[in-house]
């Protein structure tokens, strides 16, 4: 994003949908495919669909996309949600976080990231719920390895990639995440008391 003048107020939060008019769209590093045109030096909105933002003088383009592995095609910029629940202080506004992650895909990004460890579990939660209408047309990518109790989300502080607990997050992911499939499932931390070959079976179940 553009730098600020120092002393100069910050005047929309890193997940705002839109910067003040006639700045260019950084948005977390996710939006930054349209120039706003509108009048109004210090003015806020959000974008609409593709035929508004035409309408107001907003360059469009596409997305491009990759290919991960031998078929599974992702949005080349991808949205990674940990802050939205967890890391950087108090979770954000869940009805604004929902609508973001639903303007992203509006936007072209295809391609969404979470982890039981985030929150833990309140992430893959929300992702669920915000994906839910469009399931069918995104990738969603989670995460297993650290030693979280399943039911009290307790951390021990340390990893866990034995294969029962692996599959134990996986069903529990699964329920979160409202869906009968995890399209990219890995492993968020190596866990040096579990032979990888022992975790990559397990994950290839």
């Amino acid at each position: 994003p553009p730098p600020r003048r120092t002393g100069e107020p910050r005047t929309h939060r890193p997940w705002c949908l839109a910067p003040p008019c006639g700045q260019a769209c950084h948005c977390g590093g996710i939006l930054s495919t349209a120039t706003c045109s509108d009048a109004g030096a210090g003015a806020e909105h959000r974008h609409g669909n593709a035929d508004q933002r035409g309408a107001r003088g907003h360059k469009q383009r596409t997305m491009q996309k990759r290919i991960l592995g031998p078929n599974l095609e992702v949005s080349a910029i991808g949205l990674g949600c940990m802050g939205m629940s967890s890391g950087y202080g108090p979770p954000a506004d869940r009805n604004e976080m929902i609508r973001l992650i639903r303007a992203s895909h509006d936007h072209g990004v295809t391609h969404f990231d979470t982890a039981e460890a985030y929150g833990p579990f309140t992430n893959e939660d929300l992702l669920g719920e915000a994906l839910r209408p469009i399931r069918k047309q995104v990738v969603v990518a989670t995460k297993f390895g650290f030693d979280i109790d399943p039911t009290t989300g307790a951390r021990t502080g340390g990893t866990n990639s034995r294969p029962e607990h692996i599959r134990q997050v996986a069903e529990a992911s699964l329920k979160r995440l409202r869906t009968d499939c995890i399209d990219l499932f890995y492993q968020h931390r190596v866990d040096p008391k579990v032979p990888i070959e022992e975790v990559a079976g397990a994950v290839r179940g």
